[in-house]
C-alpha cells in the first residue's frame, strides 16, 4: 500500500480523512486508484488531458514528481504521495 496525503481543500471528498492507502504501481494508477474510492477528486486533481493541474504539486517519498518520471512515477509498497497546492503570492 502506498501513504497519501490530502490536502485540506479536498477532504470534502474523501470523508475528511488527512490520509488515505492505496494500491498503485504509478502515480498516474494511484489517481485512478483515488478516483475509485474518491469520485470526483481525479477532477480536482487533473485537467481535461488527465495531466495534473498545474496549480498541485505530487511529491513522492519527498521527490517532486517533475524531476523524476511526471505521472508515470513507480510507486512500491509503502512509499508517500503527497498531495500540494502551490502557494503563490506577494
Amino acid at each position: 500500500m502506498v501513504k497519501v496525503l490530502i490536502p485540506t481543500p479536498l477532504q470534502n471528498l474523501t470523508d475528511n480523512q488527512a490520509t488515505l492507502e492505496c494500491s498503485a504501481g504509478s502515480v498516474e494508477e494511484l489517481i485512478d486508484a483515488l478516483e475509485t474510492s474518491c469520485p470526483g477528486i481525479k477532477a480536482r486533481l487533473c485537467d481535461e488531458s488527465g495531466k495534473p493541474r498545474r496549480f498541485l504539486n505530487f511529491y513522492v517519498n519527498s521527490e517532486d514528481i517533475r524531476f523524476l518520471e511526471g505521472t508515470d512515477t513507480k510507486l512500491q509498497e509503502g512509499d508517500e504521495v503527497s498531495i500540494v497546492p502551490a502557494v503563490a503570492g506577494g
